[in-house]
């Protein structure tokens, strides 16, 4: 299968401030800004878009990425799509892109590793 995880461009702006307002954080605009810019500004922070299988872009994915780590930061999907299979799909293509470093999550997002690591 091919990677459906596609880094952040500008063109995907509006589509990926859509999936961020799904979060409580990014309910406030600024906070939304604020975000956008920083993946833009700091070659650490990566956001990932996550196309399905009708090539729709139903997901956004934060990351921090250090020499050893890859920090998941949030995930957040459309409604209709907040199932597991595209969680673990989410993760596999993030440890595909990233082979030689660790896959982590901030506190509140470990139960995303959880369920990777239970099935496979």
């Amino acid at each position: 299968m091919s990677n459906m995880l596609i880094p952040y461009k500008k063109d995907y702006e509006k589509t990926a401030m859509g999936l961020l307002s799904y979060m409580p954080d990014f309910k406030n605009i600024e906070n939304l800004k604020e975000e956008i810019a920083l993946n833009q500004e700091d070659n650490d922070f990566l956001l990932y878009l996550y196309r399905n299988d009708q090539s729709n872009i139903v997901g956004v994915l934060g990351t921090q990425i250090s020499n050893q780590f890859v920090i998941i930061r949030y995930l957040s999907l459309a409604p209709g799509f907040r199932e597991i299979s595209y969680e673990k799909e989410i993760l596999a293509d993030l440890k595909n892109e990233y082979p030689d470093k660790r896959i982590t999550a901030v506190p509140e997002y470990t139960n995303l590793l959880k369920t990777v690591e239970e099935n496979g």
